[in-house]
């Protein structure tokens, strides 16, 4: 999958483009397959090494999404394959800008209909 990454903290040529492999949905996670991502000044602090939230290298950037649920990890309950969600991914709010994120389900919820 093509994602956004941060290998070394710097300026906004910092984040590449690269193809990681798709992740697993572990014990509380969804796996969503991103349709829209958010991108807010935070991510400019991530991406510097200026946030508060200990987040290690390297990294893909982006919190805010909606997407699609691919798989929910075990212990998931309330979303199924197809779904369509948004939140943000977790609590490093990191993982976004790909194709593909794992998300705590916990800090997801149903995308309303309209």
């Amino acid at each position: 999958m093509r994602a956004a990454v941060v290998r070394q903290v710097g300026p906004p040529d910092a984040i590449v483009i690269d193809e990681l492999p798709l992740p697993v949905a572990a014990t509380g996670q969804l796996l969503v397959r991103i349709h829209d991502a958010g991108v807010g000044p935070w991510d400019a602090l991530v991406r510097e090494g200026k946030s508060a939230i200990h987040q290690p290298l390297p990294l893909v950037l982006g919190s805010d999404f909606s997407g699609i649920v691919e798989t929910a990890g075990p212990g998931v309950t309330g979303f199924r394959e197809g779904d369509a969600v948004y939140g943000a991914t977790n609590e490093q709010f990191t993982g976004a800008y790909a194709e593909y994120a794992l998300a705590t389900a916990a800090m997801v919820a149903p995308k309303p209909k309209s």
